[in-house]
């Protein structure tokens, strides 16, 4: 199985609704790492499970429009609560549509909010 990865980190804002989580229902920053993975068996004809500089060029567009922004204002939260779990389906989703990846494998944003909390999503094609 072959692997390809991407990261980025960014700062963005979020609350928390829905629940009582002190702190974190008032506005407050995160400095974000995403790590980006994309894994298959079958290489295309140059030898690229998908070129490195797509991956990069669409993970920054997407990175630049959650970049120093309040999640909560962004159409892809209406009606949710900004977790990282829905960040990073959210982040998968769009990267997905980017790059719209050969064959058959996985793609996995892993989101990291802190040097120690993370969520992920994982997606088949």
């Amino acid at each position: 199985m072959y692997t390809v990865a991407v990261t980025r980190d960014f700062i963005a804002n979020h609350f928390l609704i829905g629940g009582d989580w002190g702190s974190e229902n008032q506005p407050h920053a995160h400095h974000y790492s995403s790590e980006v993975s994309i894994e298959a068996e079958q290489l295309d004809q140059h030898g690229y499970l998908v070129d490195i500089v797509a991956i990069e060029a669409a993970l920054d567009g997407i990175v630049s429009d959650f970049r120093d922004q309040l999640l909560n204002d962004k159409p892809e939260f209406a009606g949710l609560n900004p977790s990282i779990e829905h960040f990073s389906r959210i982040i998968c989703e769009k990267l997905f549509a980017a790059i719209n990846p050969p064959g058959t494998g996985t793609l996995r944003v892993k989101l990291w909010e802190n040097a120690s909390c993370w969520a992920a999503y994982r997606k088949a094609f």
